[in-house]
């Protein structure tokens, strides 16, 4: 297994949380942040727009994506527009169908073709990699966020879908595959063994990077130390 400061993959945190994320932003190691319409709503965010406005205010040089709220094209057009105005270091968010499952590629193609960074979101299946890759503009950087997160969660192994993905954005050296939704550190190795180039990471799990690599006999003593001193605080006899 390698150590942090040797993978290849790109860490991004996700987050809503104002502090954790300029904590994030100033480790040498995080590359990007990432945030979504659920992850502000449970962060109690009121104003999206003042909210990404400080924001950007003090993240200038790392990737950020913020993601469109509308479910009509037209309106998501607008708002990606609005969106990308806000920095240069903006990537806006959009999802790869609407809630109508109407698919958003030629949105994409038209936002690219007017040179906007994207990162398309909540894809899950090789044919929305497909239809998406090919709406892309090769000239302008883009992201394709594949949920191998969620994708584990129903009992599909992600990794072998990740590595056909990546065959197709071949033809797109400017286009750079996600695995978002993670739910463990493991999860950064397996993205790195299958050659993703991005990880979106949630603060919970970034907190646990300060053990990959601690030896397994140490962290079995502490956690037979941890019970048995939970015990003792909690007053429990037999």
């Amino acid at each position: 297994m390698r150590r942090l400061d040797q993978l290849r993959v790109k860490l991004f945190a996700d987050g809503a949380d104002m502090s954790e994320m300029l904590e994030m932003h100033a480790l040498p190691y995080i590359k990007g942040l990432t945030t979504n319409p659920t992850l502000m709503r449970k962060a109690g965010i009121a104003n999206y727009h003042s909210f990404a406005k400080d924001v950007l205010a003090q993240i200038t040089d790392k990737p950020v994506c913020f993601e469109v709220l509308a479910d009509d094209f037209a309106e998501m057009e607008r708002q990606a527009m609005e969106i990308a105005s806000w920095a240069d270091n903006v990537f806006v968010k959009i999802p790869v169908t609407n809630t109508k499952r109407e698919t958003s590629r030629g949105l994409v193609k038209r936002l690219t073709d007017r040179q906007l960074k994207l990162n398309v979101t909540a894809i899950m299946t090789l044919a929305q990699v497909r239809e998406i890759v090919a709406s892309l503009n090769p000239n302008i950087p883009s992201y394709v966020s594949i949920f191998a997160g969620r994708i584990a969660d129903t009992g599909i192994d992600p990794a072998p879908l990740m590595s056909q993905a990546l065959d197709m954005l071949k033809e797109n050296t400017n286009a750079e595959l996600v695995w978002a939704s993670s739910r463990e550190v493991f999860n950064i190795f397996q993205a790195e063994a299958a050659g993703c180039q991005v990880i979106t990471v949630t603060n919970d799990i970034l907190k646990k990077l300060s053990i990959v690599g601690y030896d397994l006999t140490e962290y079995s003593l502490d956690t037979v130390k941890m019970f048995y001193n939970d015990a003792r605080k909690s007053g429990f006899t037999l």
